[in-house]
């Protein structure tokens, strides 16, 4: 939790942007696992209640009344018996004070408060992403599930999305911090990296730091020698000499997120092939560097590494004809079907479930639905100082969708496809890294590089 001023400064501002009605948050509920007392843990409380609120206990709903100035958490104080299996936890009069929130009342009086003095008032609200969120809009608005999408506040989405997309240098500090624990994950799973051992101890030692430094993993952990899926979660299957393994990787700390790939040698070696591709990525993962700055498209850049990784490729004969008419007919998604980067912050995937055409794309930029790859990417817009991004080029070998693109004849004036079928038992490499975009260009996040140049992580694999 931050001091008390960035919360109320938060709500303040907010309010303006919003400029009428009431704007309702709603704070997590507990999860059951497989039956009631047995929830998901540990507990994770929704983003936007924490950025404006604050607090990480369950059950509370944070209100907003532009109209009157007013501030309100509604929640329930616990009782003896919960005391008695959780411990002591402060009221939600407590709660209230520690972030500037002098309102608060039980949860049965929020439908009062709507009923009565709110009832008149525009509703505000963020599309929810959780069936007892919908349940409790449905009960207190009024409005069905199915249309809670659609009913949700434009105004408001807009407010959250330019106040978080904008990283404080507190936010900045918190996901420094994020980026030395996966620092800790991933040069962990690089030192264990040897034929025999098991995709999912490596994956279970990597969560057991992030559960040991840290909040816990920001998403569930890839980790496969199966590099060309994209999620590949640990299987049983045992590392096999001479092939590759990508570990795909970040912990939540402090509430905010780290979020890194590392693609590595199982034998601690690259063969020359992989060697040939792995510069590819590297390459166009540093080219990044370069190009990245306030003002500048995040699709400019997307499409400039793309350009960049279609001339590395035609160098080694999978590619061919001209790299423009190559990359605006999407024949580099046979490689990269994915974006470069996406926002990142509180969520691994900042603020996605406001609306990626919110997050990633304003009214100048527009995202491509129709082209194979290019609907993948998620963050377009310009970038601006304070904004935290991924730089995560790959280049993948899936053997469907050669077969795929090579029986329709798909792109075949840009890709060589006998030479393709060589590659089907490749798997796939991502190098990515987490992007501050600075006043004049941008850096990477994290006190310590997690070895990724060739030589520098052969010998860190080699030599501890």
């Amino acid at each position: 939790m931050f001091q008390k001023d960035t919360y109320t400064r938060r709500r303040a501002e907010l309010k303006k942007l919003v400029g009428n009605g009431v704007i309702i948050f709603f704070g997590n509920n507990e999860a059951p696992a497989n039956y009631p007392a047995n929830s998901y843990a540990p507990f994770r409380q929704d983003s936007s209640f924490i950025y404006y609120f604050g607090q990480h206990r369950d059950g509370l709903i944070g209100v907003i009344d532009v109209d009157n100035d007013e501030e309100w958490i509604f929640g329930d104080d616990i009782d003896i018996e919960d005391i008695v299996w959780m411990g002591f936890v402060p009221s939600v009069a407590d709660l209230g004070a520690e972030v500037g929130v002098m309102n608060t009342a039980p949860v049965k009086e929020l439908a009062n408060k709507m009923n009565g003095q709110w009832n008149k008032a525009q509703k505000h609200f963020l599309p929810p992403y959780r069936h007892d969120t919908k349940i409790q809009i449905m009960d207190l608005l009024g409005i069905h599930p199915a249309k809670q999408k659609e009913a949700a506040s434009l105004q408001l989405i807009k407010a959250v999305v330019k106040m978080r997309s904008t990283k404080e240098p507190q936010e900045i500090e918190a996901i420094e911090q994020a980026c030395d624990v996966g620092y800790a994950m991933h040069t962990t799973a690089q030192l264990l990296i040897k034929p025999g051992v098991t995709e999912r101890f490596i994956g279970g030692q990597v969560d057991g730091i992030a559960r040991s430094l840290a909040q816990g993993v920001s998403f569930a952990t890839i980790f496969s020698q199966h590099g060309e899926i994209m999620h590949g979660n640990p299987s049983d299957a045992k590392l096999e000499a001479g092939r590759l393994a990508l570990c795909d990787a970040g912990c939540e700390l402090n509430d905010y997120c780290s979020d890194n790939t590392r693609t590595m040698p199982v034998s601690g070696k690259f063969t020359q092939k992989q060697l040939e591709i792995y510069t590819i990525v590297e390459a166009c993962h540093d080219y990044v560097l370069e190009v990245a700055k306030p003002g500048v498209k995040y699709q400019d850049v997307h499409f400039a590494v793309c350009r960049l990784m279609t001339d590395r490729l035609k160098e080694l004969g999978l590619m061919k004809g001209d790299t423009e008419e190559a990359v605006r007919a999407g024949a580099h998604a046979m490689f990269l079907p994915h974006g470069l980067g996406h926002m990142m912050g509180m969520d691994v995937h900042d603020m996605e479930g406001l609306g990626q055409i919110y997050v990633g794309f304003d009214e100048e930029t527009r995202p491509n639905l129709e082209q194979f790859g290019t609907n993948c990417l998620r963050m377009g817009r310009r970038l601006e100082e304070g904004f935290v991004v991924t730089d995560e080029p790959g280049i993948y070998f899936i053997p469907h969708l050669i077969d795929l693109w090579r029986s329709e004849g798909h792109c075949k004036e840009f890709l060589n496809f006998d030479m393709l079928e060589t590659y089907k038992d490749f798997g796939g490499i991502r190098i990515e890294d987490d992007l501050l975009i600075t006043k004049d260009g941008c850096r990477f996040l994290g006190s310590k590089r997690i070895p990724y140049h060739p030589k520098e992580l052969e010998s860190f694999m080699n030599n501890n």
